[in-house]
């Protein structure tokens, strides 16, 4: 398993922190470890997804995301 942490733009509530979680969630090969209001640290395979797909589950889910530091 890999970890990519993202910055979630768009988060204002808890309804915007199930939105990500589900959407995360219902991707193959994706465990959302923790989601926060403005972030993400998702632990995922990468044989069976890419963090590209995964950004794309968080747009489709209406909130924009970038790649962070796991550290920042």
């Amino acid at each position: 398993m890999s970890t990519v942490a993202l910055t979630i733009s768009g988060m204002s509530c808890q309804h915007c922190v199930r939105a990500v979680r589900e959407a995360l969630d219902a991707v193959a090969g994706v465990s959302a470890s923790q989601v926060d209001i403005g972030s993400a640290q998702v632990s995922f395979d990468p044989a069976l997804v890419s963090v590209a797909t995964i950004e794309d589950a968080v747009r489709d889910a209406g909130y924009e995301s970038e790649e962070r530091a796991a550290d920042a």
